[in-house]
């Protein structure tokens, strides 16, 4: 397993860090950067981003993410490569989250993240050494995590580091209309294969890409899975 990692000592970024406890969730992660002049960025399904003050790092922040830590081992382990985004800190955060903290990345073209990916997918020379990680990671989440799925192949994943090297990022996902019809229609199976803890904001998700929530759909979920948190407590 993997969860409960914890920041690195030597990170660049451990003043930022030191303004987020070690049971912050995300909404406190997120306010405790932005008070220290972190500026919002974007967002996407699963996280917003957050860009440092000088500009050389961001922070992405998840109120549920339960690859987070597959996603900060493959950095760590890739590292060498040169082909991951440098990982300066990684977080779990109270309730699900997870917050990492990394380079800033430029978008590439996207002819250029394509012809990326499909190195990636026929592990061509230049990658070889990348994709065994990957592969390695990937099983490991595949085993460990309910509803996880395949390689993310997007595009916008293939990015640039400020010394032009190509990197690849958030390979690793959580199965989310999978996960969201199931927590909707029998949120008694979510209950039993994902702890309270690790689920506590699955509804709070941003859906920038995907989304929005219709109304009332995070209220139901919430409803829906609380009811089967009961059911099991009075079991």
């Amino acid at each position: 397993m993997l969860h409960g990692m914890t920041p690195e000592e030597t990170s660049p970024n451990r003043e930022a860090l030191a303004l987020i406890g070690q049971q912050a969730d995300h909404r406190d992660a997120e306010q405790s950067l932005l008070a220290a002049g972190w500026t919002p960025c974007g967002a996407g399904d699963w996280a917003t981003a957050l860009r440092s003050p000088d500009g050389t790092a961001a922070a992405r922040i998840s109120p549920f993410d339960p690859t987070g830590p597959y996603t900060a081992a493959l950095y760590r382990e890739a590292a060498h490569t040169r082909q991951v985004p440098e990982l300066f800190a990684h977080q779990r955060l109270t309730g699900g989250g997870d917050l990492q903290l990394m380079e800033w990345l430029h978008p590439v073209p996207q002819p250029e993240a394509a012809a990326f990916h499909q190195a990636i997918s026929t592990r061509s020379p230049e990658v070889a050494d990348l994709v065994d990680v990957i592969r390695r990671v990937h099983a490991l989440a595949l085993e460990e995590l309910p509803w996880c799925g395949p390689l993310d192949d997007n595009p916008s994943n293939v990015m640039r580091g400020a010394d032009g090297r190509l990197v690849v990022a958030d390979l690793f996902y959580a199965d989310g209309p999978s996960l969201y019809a199931t927590a909707a229609k029998d949120p008694d199976l979510v209950v039993a294969r994902i702890p309270e803890p690790e689920r506590r904001f699955m509804t709070e998700i941003p859906l920038a890409a995907s989304g929005p929530w219709q109304p009332g759909e995070q209220d139901a979920m919430r409803a829906g899975l609380a009811a089967a948190d009961a059911r099991t407590t009075t079991a």
